[in-house]
Parts: structure tokens; sequence; C-alpha cells
């Protein structure tokens, strides 16, 4: 009898357990596991990963500064170095992102171009 083919991940615990069992697949190494298990491992790791992306979502930002800050973590960007990127100094960019300097229409500029934020999201 063949097992039933898991399509998608129905609660909490069901996504335990199929971590638990990527994980004790995992735990053989890439030389003990075979290949059906790698097949297996890949299957169930896209069914995870879709189950994540329902659950675990970050809503965006509804601030500049947040924006901002969520472009740095998708380019694994330090903040001297999105300073550097949107020629302005470090100093000035803390400011901005603090909120104790509103930022100027260069800084918005560089923001829409270099980072790609709409431009009528950097407007309001």
């Amino acid at each position: 009898m063949q097992k039933s083919i898991v399509k998608k991940i129905t609660s909490e615990k069901h996504y335990k357990e199929i971590m638990d069992k990527i994980y004790k697949l995992m735990t053989k190494g890439s030389n003990g596991v075979t290949k059906k298990e790698l097949q297996e491992i890949h299957k169930l790791a896209i069914i995870a990963q879709n189950y994540e992306m329902t659950k675990f979502t970050i809503e965006p930002s509804e601030t500049l500064a947040g924006i901002i800050e969520m472009k740095m973590y998708e380019r694994k960007l330090k903040q001297k170095d999105l300073a550097k990127e949107l020629q302005v100094s470090n100093a000035k960019l803390f400011l901005i992102m603090s909120g104790k300097q509103k930022p100027d229409v260069d800084f918005l500029k560089a923001v829409h171009n270099k980072l790609e934020v709409n431009a009528d999201f950097c407007l309001v």
C-alpha cells in the first residue's frame, strides 16, 4: 500500500510533524540519504515553505523609515552602506530614519531610484 502524498499543511501540529520529518532525513547527511529521500525532502520543504508564506507574513510598513529598513534587510546592507548608496551622510540617514529630520527631495529621489520605492509612497 502506498503512503498518501501530503500536498498541504493543515495545522500547526501538522507543520511540526513535517518539519520533524525533514529534520530526521537531513540528519542522515548528504551521503546517507537515498535519491528517493532527497526527493521527499525537496517536496516536504516546498510544502512547508508554502505554509510558512501564508502563516508567517510580514505586513508592509506604512512609514518611509520602515520601508527603507525592509530594503536594507532585503539587500543585507548596513546603515553606512545604505548612506553611501543614497549619497547622503550616515548622520543624515540616521536623523531621517529616527524621525528627527524630514527627508528632502534629493533624499526621496534617491530612495525612489536606488531602492525602487514607489514614488507615490515617497511623496505621502
